[in-house]
């Protein structure tokens, strides 16, 4: 365990995040935190399932773009938000401007699983399709800013994102207090960066674990470079997974995660069966990488009373998809 003082971040701090979590409160669902006793002699450790999965949306993604949304003032809120997104983040902005009645705009791209445009379509978002390149998405969501007028809600590099999304391991924390570790996935880093920040301040001495395909390791290698390192070109079934590093989100998991762990495509669809079987809930892909690291035994202690935090992310599964891979 690393129990180096952490330096100051250039994202938000903790009472930023604390004041999302009083700010989203009446909006979202306090998550519950599973357990199962055949997952953890699998594992050979204590796991701890934070059910973002079981979220409104679908995924911890409401939490940033609730966040968002009602920081904004009345006269930015009247014209309305906007976003490029593979899915989570676009559903979940979409059910945020609906509960606070303001119009959402949502760049995807056109291969997107059609249950996260279906989820789009019925949170109310207006959504434009685009070439499925982040090129594209920058390209389409800066014509829809000039022609609308709207805030830009970016999925991941947004300290008001990043401070929402950090309030699933503040509640995490809070239930379970002596974690010495927290699993999350990483694409964009969002979610990764909020609950370094939460959990490294709350606790410095906690590991702070990225998870991420081996199919899309970018951040791993970015991390192991020192610079960002362009998107991986292969598939994975981890769609939500798939984005690069921003410098922001960069600079915080540089300061803050103590390791990224890679996991492969057999390994993710084997732990989303896994958690089918024990949890009895759905897990999407990008969810199940966060507890693929455990439950193939890449983490160890020096003994079975290793607790280990895992985030499910997300439950938002594309069955169709799900049987042509």
């Amino acid at each position: 365990m690393s129990g180096a003082t952490i330096p100051p971040s250039t994202g938000p701090n903790l009472q930023a995040i604390i004041e999302a979590q009083r700010r989203i409160a009446p909006h979202i669902e306090k998550t519950p935190v599973m357990i199962s006793y055949p997952l953890d002699n699998l594992s050979g450790a204590l796991l701890f399932f934070k059910c973002e999965n079981l979220q409104l949306s679908g995924s911890f993604k409401i939490r940033g773009a609730t966040n968002a949304v009602f920081s904004l003032n009345e006269a930015d809120a009247a014209r309305g938000v906007l976003t490029h997104s593979s899915g989570n983040h676009g559903a979940a902005l979409a059910l945020a401007a609906q509960l606070r009645g303001i119009r959402a705009w949502v760049v995807m791209p056109r291969n997107a699983p059609k249950v996260k445009i279906r989820a789009v379509e019925a949170y109310g978002g207006e959504i434009t399709f685009c070439e499925p390149t982040q090129e594209a998405r920058e390209a389409a969501a800066a014509q829809l800013l000039r022609t609308t007028g709207a805030t830009l809600i970016h999925p991941y590099d947004d300290d008001r994102v990043i401070a929402g999304q950090g309030t699933a391991a503040l509640e995490l924390l809070v239930e379970i207090p002596d974690l010495d570790m927290i699993c999350a996935p990483v694409s964009g880093g969002g979610l990764l960066s909020g609950t370094a920040i939460a959990a490294k301040s709350l606790r410095p001495e906690i590991m702070i674990v990225g998870c991420e395909p081996a199919n899309a390791d970018d951040a791993a290698r970015s991390l192991a470079s020192g610079h960002i390192e362009a998107a991986a070109p292969k598939f994975t079934i981890a769609d939500g997974l798939r984005a690069t590093l921003s410098p922001h989100t960069f600079a915080i998991l540089r300061e803050r995660v103590d390791r990224i762990l890679l996991v492969t495509e057999p390994e993710i669809t084997e732990s989303m069966q896994l958690i089918t079987e024990h949890l009895r809930c759905t897990v999407e892909p990008s969810g199940a990488v966060a507890a693929s690291p455990a439950l193939h035994r890449q983490i160890s202690g020096d003994s079975e009373d290793l607790r280990i935090g895992i985030i499910l992310s997300g439950g938002n599964l594309d069955a169709e998809a799900a049987r042509t891979n």
